[in-house]
């Protein structure tokens, strides 16, 4: 076990053997070792434990045991963290290069911000970067969120029962974000890199219909006087969106009318 280290990686990992081996080598190619390595598995089937247990001498620390969910597999994590800031590298997602560390790890040492974060790039039928670096609104976390496998959080952050909510299924990390920068004023700052590959897979890519009702339901606990205001504009977005689709639509007649 490091002692003090400055950061802390933390991948969590249920039944993905594959992605999971992906994930280590990326964390193990690192050229900078100035951080621990935490591994939390869900009691995987698929071979995941005999790997992580072969690999056990490599981790700072690892576990492998049935939870309840992402969010409780986080928080063992969180809870087992020594280091000043953590990263959260869900199995399957790749820090960007062996560099990416160490173009980091000076900045967590010679600045306080609560938050530091990159940019993403975001793997599917093809790759595409997603940059980060537009002003911070409360608008913006409507439909989106910081780019958390890109986040270096100060474990801090987490203290004082701030763990991430188990309740939720998808948006307890976009909840954190809100709530601690809007209501705790959580201090952050850009770094002009990209930080990690991510996969586009996960249950947040896929069920856009427990996400929006997630973020409604927060919307409307933590700040009920901005609900109306997300609500007018999904309508709008929804409404602009079908135009678009009607235009579109008629274009395609008037080109086929000419032929």
């Amino acid at each position: 076990m490091k002692l003090n280290p400055i950061l802390s990686i933390i991948t969590i990992n249920f039944n993905d053997v594959t992605g999971l081996k992906r994930t280590v080598n990326s964390v193990f190619g690192q050229n900078n070792k100035e951080f621990e390595y935490i591994v939390i598995d869900g009691g995987s089937t698929d071979g995941s434990a005999a790997y992580i247990n072969n690999n056990k001498t490599h981790f700072d620390y690892c576990i492998s045991e049935p939870d309840k969910g992402i969010y409780n597999a986080m928080n063992k994590g969180i809870l087992a963290a020594k280091g000043e800031y953590l990263l959260f590298l869900n199995s399957g997602d790749l820090l960007f290069g062996a560099e990416t560390i160490n173009n980091v790890i000076e900045i967590l040492k010679s600045k306080t911000k609560d938050i530091f974060f990159g940019d993403l790039v975001n793997r599917k039928e093809q790759d595409t970067v997603e940059s980060y670096s537009e002003k911070i609104t409360f608008k913006k976390f409507f439909d989106g969120s910081l780019p958390h496998p890109a986040s270096f959080i100060k474990r801090s952050c987490f203290l004082d029962d701030n763990l991430y909510d188990e309740d939720l299924k998808i948006v307890s990390d976009w909840k954190f974000f809100i709530v601690g920068i809007f209501k705790k004023n959580f201090s952050f700052e850009y770094i002009d890199q990209i930080i990690t590959v991510y996969y586009l897979d996960g249950i947040s890519s896929t069920n856009k219909e427990l996400d929006t009702y997630e973020r409604q339901k927060i919307l409307k606990q933590e700040f009920p006087l901005f609900y109306d205001d997300y609500l007018e504009y999904q309508m709008l977005k929804y409404y602009f969106r079908k135009y678009k689709l009607d235009l579109v639509k008629r274009w395609i007649v008037r080109l086929k009318n000419k032929m």
